[in-house]
């Protein structure tokens, strides 16, 4: 009884800001479960009349707050029925309510193992989500895009008998240096955007070239340049609404958080698992590859106007299941839309691995499996010549290029950024590694609630007007001294540490992916064990790393140091924040990914500096992987406040404003603040 009161109380308390999240949802079925569960138990149990009386009225009760709850909120009263589709994450979360509370739990079915599915696995039942039906039931004749004229039959060409994939491939691979990479973009009018924030110059060049009427591009800038605000901008340029956007796992809430900033204006909602908490009527929606294939059908239905695609090389193997279902919604996409905007994004080199692009190409619409298609053909056409003249090369390639190939290097644009930056990218902790570290931090807040009220009646002060914040001060310190004393991880820094375990394969899958598309990166990290998931990661995807650690001999060390500056095949370095933030050169890269937060600014920049200092020839830009909705956010936030983050990423300033200690005091009493401010709403 305990534990369902507690549930129901914290589902009442989360909803009074009135936004239903995935989390929520999940919190919501899986108590709802357990009602009905205990309800059956309890009349099942060998009790008596009254005592069975007893219990099913305080479970009625319940049920019923958990109701009026839900009946606020149709997303929520729509996982009561009989026949809602019950989640994975619900059914653990039932499985861990209940083993709480004492009660026997069947183990887990064979299939609710997590387990990576073979290349060759079956396609997951389509699924609709309940609130997509409800957008289609309220625009049931949604009628094609007919704003623009669509596109003239295909004129008589004399290059049809001619085979011209392999050409355009070839005239890539033999281009030589100083070749155009990329089509001729319009000077932005204004650097302005709504919301207040300003485009660098070269982002703004696409964005105007999207406002012009160009629809197709292959973005292909280097990271750290702003693909991501250059395509939700291009969308609000074309009126590409509703946009899909499809993504690597990693990058999904990130690019909810970056429709926030750049699309203001524009709802933005992401495709989590079956789809339980997608919003049907946003402008925005944002799923990711490893669920594209349930997902498929009833997004080819929505009457998108636009689609990205991100990290656009994932499609390059045409017999994937995901590049199938990401060519056959560009196709129906096109078939809606009479000029949808279509966009992929990729930071890999144009010129490494040139055939992979022919999946791109065909997603834009500039070839079919055979040959190229429209306003590409028209072009090759005019250019006079064909695969026999000596110009074509040149020629062909120019023709591909101005079709909306955009490609810029960060030393190319040196002057539009800053020669350092530090870029956020928050990521969600899913399934129960994630619950259970949400869990820990909400017993963390609990406990020093119960001690924050054990003081206040100690101290006789009767009932309080507010929160008295002198003495939250105090709990936050006395929370600190026992965590430093502490031989288990139920604390501040055992907290971090799980956070850091569960991030380190998404920071070393970024990591990766970094090293693909823009060279060497370093890598840092403050627990071992952190390490060695990375270095696990790095090795199961063919990456080749060097590691520097505490424990290394000075020739170990240096050794490692030398391979991954003088190797260009060592593509990633491994380090310690504590041993390799300070008194070596990486400067060879300029990605630094920071896997694990550390606790001051200082450490930080000490850390982004192994890449930035003197003889550094390019800007550096800095990834911070945060866990989004969990203390890992406040202490970015509480590092960015305390050291004034503008200053470091734009000056370099390495001012010391507080010490890790003052970082984990105020994290805790933001923590404890948060908790006692959500009790005092729910009185």
């Amino acid at each position: 009884m305990s534990v369902l009161a507690d549930a129901v109380r914290e589902i009442r308390n989360a909803l009074g800001n009135g936004r239903v999240t995935s989390t929520i949802r999940t919190k919501f079925q899986a108590t709802a479960l357990l009602l009905r569960d205990e309800r059956a138990r309890v009349r099942a149990a060998e009790l008596s009349d009254s005592q069975r009386g007893e219990r099913l009225k305080r479970l009625d009760d319940l049920a019923t707050s958990l109701a009026k709850t839900a009946v606020r909120h149709p997303a929520l009263l729509a996982l009561l029925s009989e026949d809602a589709v019950v989640t994975d994450d619900a059914r653990a979360l039932e499985r861990e309510m209940a083993g709480r509370a004492g009660i026997d739990v069947a183990p887990p079915e064979e299939d609710d193992a997590p387990a990576e599915e073979p290349a060759t696995a079956p396609a997951k039942p389509g699924v609709v989500p309940q609130s997509v039906i409800s957008r289609q039931m309220a625009n049931p004749f949604l009628a094609p895009d007919f704003s623009a004229a669509r596109p003239a039959a295909a004129r008589p060409s004399r290059l049809s008998g001619w085979e011209l994939l392999g050409p355009l491939l070839r005239s890539f691979e033999r281009a030589g240096d100083g070749t155009s990479t990329t089509m001729e973009l319009p000077e932005p009018t204004s650097l302005a955007v709504p919301g207040g924030r300003e485009l660098m110059p070269h982002q703004a060049r696409v964005v105007a070239a999207a406002a012009e009427g160009h629809r197709t591009f292959l973005l292909a800038d280097e990271p750290g340049l702003g693909k991501t605000a250059q395509a939700l901008l291009a969308a609000e340029a074309a009126k590409a609404y509703p946009l899909l956007v499809v993504v690597p796992n990693v990058v999904k809430t990130n690019w909810v958080r970056e429709a926030g900033l750049w699309s203001t204006r524009r709802k933005a909602t992401a495709v989590q698992g079956n789809g339980d908490s997608v919003d049907g009527f946003a402008d925005i929606v944002v799923v990711n590859y490893d669920v594209l294939d349930r997902h498929a059908g009833w997004l080819g239905d929505f009457g998108f106007r636009g689609m990205v695609v991100d990290e656009a090389h994932f499609i390059k193997n045409k017999g994937s299941q995901r590049s199938q279902h990401v060519l056959e919604l560009s196709e129906r996409i096109r078939a809606f839309t009479a000029r949808p905007l279509l966009m992929a994004l990729t930071g890999t080199p144009l010129i490494n691995d040139i055939e992979d692009f022919l999946a791109i190409w065909e997603f834009l619409g500039w070839i079919d499996e055979k040959k190229p298609l429209g306003a590409l053909m028209d072009a090759l056409t005019d250019t006079g010549l064909t695969p026999a003249d000596p110009g074509f090369s040149a020629a062909a390639r120019q023709c591909v290029v101005d079709q909306g190939i955009v490609r810029r290097r960060k030393v190319d644009v040196a002057a539009d950024i800053p020669d350092r930056r530090i870029a956020d990218l928050p990521v969600e902790l899913d399934g129960a590694t994630g619950r259970s570290i949400r869990a820990a931090e909400r017993d963390l807040a609990r406990r020093m609630v119960i001690r924050y009220e054990d003081a206040l009646a100690a101290r006789g002060s009767g009932p309080r007007d507010g929160i008295d914040h002198d003495l939250v001060a105090k709990v936050a310190t006395w929370e600190q001294k026992d965590a430093a004393g502490a031989s288990n991880g139920d604390n501040v820094f055992g907290m971090m540490r799980r956070i850091g375990q569960a991030k380190a394969a998404l920071a070393a899958d970024y990591a990766a992916q970094l090293a693909r598309s823009a060279g060497k990166v370093v890598f840092f990290a403050k627990h071992v064990d952190v390490m060695d998931a990375a270095e696990e990661t790095f090795a199961k995807q063919g990456v080749r790393y060097s590691s520097i650690r505490g424990d290394q001999t000075p020739n170990v060390r240096q050794r490692n140091i030398d391979a991954f500056v003088e190797d260009p095949e060592v593509a990633v370095v491994v380090c310690s924040l504590t041993a390799a933030g300070v008194g070596i050169n990486l400067q060879v890269a300029s990605n630094v990914v920071l896997a694990e937060l550390p606790w001051t600014a200082a450490e930080q920049t000490q850390a982004i500096d192994r890449s930035h200092r003197i003889g550094q020839s390019e800007p550096v830009t800095a990834w911070r992987i945060i866990a989004a909705q969990t203390i890992d956010a406040r202490i970015a936030a509480l590092i960015d406040d305390k050291a004034g983050l503008a200053a470091v990423a734009l000056d370099g300033s390495e001012e010391e404003v507080g010490s890790s200690t003052d970082a984990q005091h105020a994290a805790l009493v933001a923590l404890l603040t948060e908790a006692l401010s959500a009790e005092a709403g729910a009185a």
